[in-house]
């Protein structure tokens, strides 16, 4: 007993900051749920039943709630993210945000290098002869506004939290979600009246990809914002404990600046 006893001792003496995660199984659990997405969604656009795509987002969507509740726990109940920790969560969301700027970066080559150097395939011009663009100072306007002020509203939300008006925080992050779900619905609205479908060559085609990514992004970042509003309406955020709504925040701002400059160059520019 007694060798058991001095070995707990040693196992429970902490030697540093930094928090050891306990194995899981949603690293492994949420790459097959996007394996099965891709291939799921791969037969769906070769005219097969959309089954497998639905198992694979409803998958997804498991592995998403049940991550984010571990993640949760050892910050609220476990105490782990001491400030050392919170800085690197921070540190690799930063290089997350990256990543995601990269995708957008390739999506952006996609669309200059087809407009500025077109092809004889298109008859050397941009747009397409054959395309009729929308006009950008309609809904994408509308969109441009709404993005815009689901910045302030954060930004609001934020520094409630920073100074501790709880209330304040809260109404600033539901306003801020309704204006994700509205800029959903506008986005939807623009796809139903769009006069080209994406298989109608290059112009199509780059257009969907971006703007559906970054309508793909708003989706998740508006999840996101979500849940941080519940938690937060919850009592758990503090001035010096809210990396998550950081994270949120940060990916949020990500998205209205992406949003930008599909605005400027592929709404206005390029139409």
């Amino acid at each position: 007993m007694a060798a058991t006893s001095s070995k707990n001792d040693h196992d429970d003496k902490v030697t540093h900051p930094y928090h050891l995660v306990d194995p899981s199984p949603w690293p492994f659990l949420t790459s097959m749920a996007a394996f099965v997405s891709a291939i799921g969604g791969v037969l769906m656009m070769n005219e097969y039943s959309p089954v497998t795509l639905i198992i694979g987002l409803a998958f997804l969507i498991f592995c998403f709630v049940g991550w984010t509740r571990d993640v949760a726990k050892e910050g609220d109940e476990q105490k782990h993210h001491n400030s050392v920790v919170q800085n690197g969560l921070r540190f690799g969301f930063a290089l997350f945000v990256i990543s995601e700027l990269m995708l957008f970066v390739s999506l952006f080559w996609a669309f200059f290098n087809a407009s500025i150097a077109p092809t004889d395939a298109i008859q050397n011009m941009w747009p397409p002869k054959n395309i009729e663009t929308m006009d950008p100072f309609s809904l994408p306007y509308f969109n441009t506004l709404l993005l815009l002020l689901s910045g302030t509203t954060l930004t609001w939300s934020h520094h409630a939290l920073l100074e501790g008006r709880q209330k304040e925080m809260v109404q600033g992050l539901g306003l801020t979600v309704l204006i994700g779900v509205v800029f959903l619905g506008v986005q939807m609205a623009e796809y139903a009246h769009a006069p080209f479908a994406f298989t109608d060559g290059i112009y199509p085609s780059t257009f969907y990809m971006a703007t559906g990514f970054h309508g793909a992004h708003v989706l998740i970042g508006t999840i996101f914002l979500l849940v941080c509003y519940f938690r937060g309406k919850a009592g758990l955020f503090t001035p010096d404990h809210h990396v998550s709504f950081e994270a949120a925040a940060w990916y949020w701002h990500f998205v209205d600046v992406v949003w930008i400059f599909l605005f400027v160059s592929i709404y206005w520019w390029g139409s």
